[in-house]
């Protein structure tokens, strides 16, 4: 399996995300990166302050021994430390004194890394992923509270025919022979998040998947045969959550003069019937197959699924191979500021045929995201263990997710009941 190699993660691939974090932010003036208290975003002065200060700390503090550049850094932005209710009420700096903050940070980490000896290639890679991710936060934080789609943050790679191909019929199930297979990043060079250790094998039966993430088209038939009020098709906890919440149908969707819309950012749009399905928590996926006679795939399927192949022991890195993404493989980098067709991306294929594996939405799982035996902490502890337990897994990146960060191994986690997430789901044949 090819390893996600540190060596290009450098100085000038911390300086393009930091580009890409503040033209996430570029047009919302100070009131708006507070925002209204929610229990599902953070307000994003403090998720950009966030940022930089996580850099710092493990970079110039942890790595070169330097003092904090705010001497009440710790106090806003430990996110360790700070609880997340009470970020709204901290006397945060104001958005340009925040990105002045930004700058000197990154200004300085440029500096050290460049004159020092120290190998900082494993908290390059750390601090940029980590950056990686918060991006790809405010873009459904800007979903969440309503705002305009971000602009278009990755430059122009030419044109790249995302339609899907005409009288090409990708749908039912693949099908994936059962075996050892080896489940974890097994790269052993390069950077791994320490829930991707250790690899170890797992004895797994055959299983049917489908080809493509479950559609807004399906999942409309589930809700217009009442799905939302039918408590044989949840769970305790499903059913206790779509009560609570008074859910009648997915979160962003309305249904006006005959026809079902969703609001995308700011604007109501028709809804896409051959798009994944998207923003859909965990309990929702479940209560779908329920009503569709399927089920959810556990992380180890869907590991299989990607990187399999048949008569051979070879693990792929992505479903399509061990090359990097591109836009002709796997929507993602925010490229299309959305989601695209599932029969879109031939060229991403896994060995067994699924689509979309890497990229467009996130995909649920029925996995608990637990440890790996034998996992130990990295060093930054907080990232994996304090969520073990209560967390789902999800695979497979989105079409914010950087291409950098993802692969097949690559686990992601929420609570079940998140659905302003980019998140959707496949399903297996029970």
């Amino acid at each position: 399996m090819t390893s996600l190699s540190m060596k290009n993660y450098d100085i000038a691939s911390l300086r393009e995300a930091r580009r890409r974090t503040l033209q996430l932010v570029q047009d919302l003036n100070d009131d708006q990166m507070i925002g209204p208290r929610l229990d599902i975003v953070n307000p994003l002065r403090w998720e950009i302050g966030h940022v930089a200060w996580f850099q710092e700390y493990w970079l110039l503090r942890h790595l070169y021994g330097r003092e904090p550049t705010l001497s009440n850094g710790d106090v806003f932005f430990d996110s360790a430390k700070v609880a997340h209710d009470t970020r709204w009420d901290l006397p945060l700096p104001t958005k340009a004194e925040t990105i002045d903050y930004m700058t000197r940070v990154i200004d300085d980490v440029s500096r050290y890394v460049e004159k020092s000896a120290v190998d900082a290639s494993y908290f390059l890679a750390l601090v940029l992923f980590h950056e990686d991710m918060h991006g790809e936060a405010i873009t459904y934080t800007r979903q969440t509270l309503g705002r305009p789609a971000p602009r278009k943050t990755m430059p122009d790679s030419g044109h790249i025919d995302i339609e899907p191909t005409p009288g090409q019929d990708i749908s039912g199930d693949a099908f994936v022979p059962g075996g050892v297979f080896v489940l974890g990043n097994t790269s052993e060079n390069g950077f791994v998040f320490d829930n991707e250790q250790k690899p170890f094998k797992v004895l797994a039966q055959s299983f049917k998947i489908s080809r493509t993430a479950t559609t807004n088209g399906e999942f409309a038939r589930f809700v217009e045969d009442g799905g939302y009020q039918r408590r044989e098709l949840w769970s305790g906890n499903g059913w206790t959550w779509c009560e609570t919440v008074g859910a009648k149908c997915p979160v962003y969707w309305s249904f006006e003069d005959g026809s079902w819309w969703r609001r995308n950012f700011d604007q109501m749009v028709p809804l896409e019937e051959n798009h994944p399905m998207l923003h859909v928590n965990w309990h929702e996926a479940e209560a779908y197959c329920r009503w569709a006679g399927r089920r959810l795939p556990t992380e180890t399927e869907w590991e299989m699924a990607a990187s399999s192949e048949p008569g051979s022991n070879h693990k792929r890195c992505f479903p399509w191979g061990d090359e990097e993404p591109n836009p002709a493989r796997a929507n993602l980098d925010s490229g299309s500021l959305g989601t695209t067709d599932v029969r879109a991306l031939p060229a991403g294929d896994s060995a067994f045929g699924c689509r979309q594996m890497i990229g467009n939405v996130w995909e649920w799982t029925a996995s608990d995201f637990t440890p790996y035996p034998g996992f130990v902490a990295g060093p930054y502890k907080e990232y994996s263990a304090p969520w073990f337990g209560n967390h789902k897994v999800l695979r497979g990146g989105c079409w914010a997710t950087r291409s950098r960060l993802i692969s097949n191994s690559y686990r992601n986690f929420y609570m079940p009941e998140r659905r302003d997430v980019w998140a959707g789901f496949r399903t297996c044949a029970r």
